[in-house]
This record gives C-alpha cells, structure tokens and sequence, in this order.
C-alpha cells in the first residue's frame, strides 16, 4: 500500500498555481486540506493521517463511502498512518526531501506516490503510472536518484505544451493557468480527489491503472 504521497512544486509565492506546481494546486483543492496539520520536517513540510481518518473524511465530504453512507473499510494490512509531504528544496532536489522522509519512515519507494506536472498530457488528462521514464521531469530524475530506483507510484496531471512554439517550456512550466484553465483544474482536481482516495485505501494499487493509466476528465 502507499504511504507516503509526495506533492512535487517549488517553493514561494511566485510559483503559486503555475503549472510546474500544480500538485500543490491540487493538494490545496483537496477537501479534507484542511485536516491536515503541516510540521517543517525533512527540507520540507510534511503531515500525516491515519487510514481510518482519510475513510471518515471521504464520508464526510461525500467523496466516497459505502452504500449505506458509512465510511469505506480499511485494508487489515493497512499502515499505521499515511505521510502527505511538500518537499521545500525546489523541483529539481525535490528528492532531497523525499527520502529523508522515506528514510526515517522506513518506506519503501515502491510505497511512494509522486505527484507532479506532465507535458505529454494534454490539460484536462490525468495519469496513474507505476515506474517508467522521467520525461525529462527534474524532480523526478531528483527522485529516482536518491532511492536508486525508478520503481515508484506516479499521479500525473497533463499541462500540455505550449501552442506558441516561441515560448520556452521552462518559461512555459512556471507561468500561470489562464482562468479558464484553473476552472478546467479545478473539476480535474475534484474528480483526481477519489483517485488519491482510493489509492490510499487500496491493498492493491495497480487494480486502478486499468480505469487510471490516462484518462480524460474534462
């Protein structure tokens, strides 16, 4: 089972809702963010729940629940608690931070779920990958080298590549999503919600690549 949920993103306030930092834009969406109790530990900030928390707080925001409208089950084999970190290193040593977390938790990097940006996607598409290459993600290529290994949990929402061929994907990444396109993100977060739900409550992550590897939402 996953258990810690790494939301890749650059720090400050220049960053904030461009498109490099979308996993922050998401996990700000989430409608239990505010449940969350953020500490500065391991070059970044990091808060945790446990399992049974996250099933009552998709209960209560009608995120998910059974049919009689109590909380889902959890897992037997289920961790003790689930780590949400925002590493603060920037992007490209975003790693850093991963594994300091990873370490002290004693998790593997196959327990590990990377939130992040992806070109290759067109806006309004999401992905659930398992390994793979980085396409050229810094923070990924961050990650892959501090645990020595590509065999972790990806969840990639699509940004697209610019339609001006003269603007340059570094300048492209950082700027800002037009209004229109924040509205898009918003009902592809809110959609993307039960995806990390079920994710986090799943023994077996890799039964949602089916319905996940690459779906539209909007």
């Amino acid at each position: 089972m996953i258990k810690l949920v790494a939301f890749l993103g650059n720090y400050g306030r220049e960053y904030e809702k461009t498109r490099h930092n979308v996993a922050w834009y998401f996990e700000d969406s989430l409608p239990f963010a505010s449940r969350l109790s953020w500490q500065s530990k391991f070059k970044g900030e990091i808060a945790s729940c446990t399992p049974a928390e996250l099933s009552q707080w998709a209960c209560d925001y009608k995120i998910c629940s059974k049919k009689d409208g109590t909380p889902v089950l959890v897992p037997e084999d289920a961790p003790q608690h689930i780590y949400f970190l925002k590493p603060m290193t920037y992007m490209n040593l975003s790693g850093d931070s991963i594994i300091e977390a990873a370490s002290f938790y004693k998790i593997l990097p196959e327990e590990i779920l990377v939130v992040h940006d992806e070109l290759e996607l067109t806006l309004g598409f999401v992905s659930l990958k398992w390994s793979g290459g980085l396409g050229g993600h810094n923070g990924l290529r961050s990650t892959k080298a501090v645990l020595n290994t590509a065999d972790f949990w990806r969840l990639r929402f699509g940004i697209g590549r610019p339609d001006n061929p003269n603007i340059g994907i570094a300048d492209y990444v950082l700027s800002r999503f037009t209004e229109e396109q924040q509205e898009i993100m918003q009902n592809v977060f809110s959609q993307t919600t039960l995806l990390l739900v079920k994710l986090l409550l799943a023994p077996e992550p890799s039964r949602l690549i089916d319905a996940w590897g690459k779906k539209k939402l909007v």
